[in-house]
């Protein structure tokens, strides 16, 4: 589903192309917490991996050079404390998804800005949505405000 067309602002700032694209809620997420052996480990992220890139295909996001992800994880009720960060493997093989539809063409830095954690509204069932961003318009000065400066 696109967010956003590409829109010029008063202010000359280009707002990017955006798109929202979501994992099937109830759909078994890996975070750094959990401690699975490394065959069942695999099985979730094949699983993730290929819903990422079926998703992907099926909202026809485009073929993009470089991008900004941003992942959104929506806890359910029961969630009390939520550290988005600790869903990192689920963004991974989410990711791994987008270039597996070729959306992206590789997720090294090059490429893919992020992905960057965010919390999402609580859901009756958890939930993980990706945000992807095409950065092909972003002006360069804009684009280094995202970026950390060189050590």
């Amino acid at each position: 589903m696109t967010l956003t067309e590409s829109v010029r602002a008063p202010s000359g700032i280009v707002r990017p192309r955006s798109w929202r694209i979501e994992l099937p809620a109830g759909t078994f997420l890996l975070n750094d917490n959990q401690r699975l052996d490394r065959r069942r480990k695999a099985e979730h992220i094949a699983t993730i991996r290929q819903i990422a890139a079926f998703t992907a295909r099926n909202a026809k996001l485009p073929q993009l050079e470089r991008a900004h992800v941003f992942y959104v994880i929506h806890p359910d009720k029961k969630a009390r404390k939520r550290d988005p960060g600790n869903w990192s493997p689920t963004a991974k093989a989410a990711v791994d998804g987008l270039v597996d539809s070729g959306v992206l063409p590789d997720d090294n830095s090059t490429r893919l800005l992020g992905p960057d954690p965010r919390l999402g509204a609580i859901r009756p069932k958890a939930q993980f949505a990706l945000v992807i961003t095409d950065l092909a318009s972003v002006h360069p000065d804009h684009l280094a405000l995202l970026s950390p400066l060189e050590i």
